[in-house]
C-alpha cells in the first residue's frame, strides 16, 4: 500500500452533550477551581471568543460510549466550567498567586460553536 492509496476523511462531532455546567463569576474563580482540581499540577483553560472554560469528556472506554461516539458522532463532556473573559491573556493569576496558562483555541470552529452555546448560558 503506497501513501497515494491513503484516503483522508474529515468528519467533525455532530452533537457534544453537555452533562453539567457551571459558570463562574470571574476568571479568578475557574482559575483557583482548575488549580485545585489539578492538585497542584500544572492546568490550563481554554479561551475561545471572550469565553474561558475547562471541559472534561467522557472517555469512549465503554462499549456504549465508543458506539455513540462512532456511530452516531455524538461526544459527551461530563462537565464543563466557564467564566466570562472578554479579552484574551496567556494566564490568570489569583489573589493567592495561582498562576494557570490560558490557550486562545479560535481557530477551532467546533470550540468557537461551544463558546457561542456558554454565552447564550448565562
Amino acid at each position: 500500500m503506497s501513501t497515494s492509496d491513503v484516503a483522508i476523511t474529515y468528519e467533525p462531532f455532530k452533537e457534544i452533550i453537555v452533562m453539567e455546567k457551571t459558570h463562574f463569576n470571574t476568571p479568578e474563580e475557574i482559575a483557583r477551581f482548575t488549580s485545585v482540581i489539578a492538585g497542584g499540577k500544572l492546568a490550563g483553560v481554554y479561551w475561545v471568543d471572550g469565553v474561558v472554560f475547562l471541559y472534561f469528556p467522557l472517555p469512549a472506554t465503554t462499549a456504549a460510549v465508543a458506539k455513540a461516539l462512532l456511530e452516531t458522532r455524538r461526544v459527551y463532556w461530563t462537565f464543563v466550567g466557564y467564566a466570562f473573559m472578554p479579552k484574551y491573556a496567556q494566564t490568570i493569576e489569583t489573589k493567592e498567586k495561582m498562576i494557570v496558562p490560558v490557550v486562545d483555541i479560535s481557530a477551532d470552529p467546533i470550540l468557537r460553536k461551544v463558546a457561542s452555546w456558554l454565552k447564550e448560558q448565562k
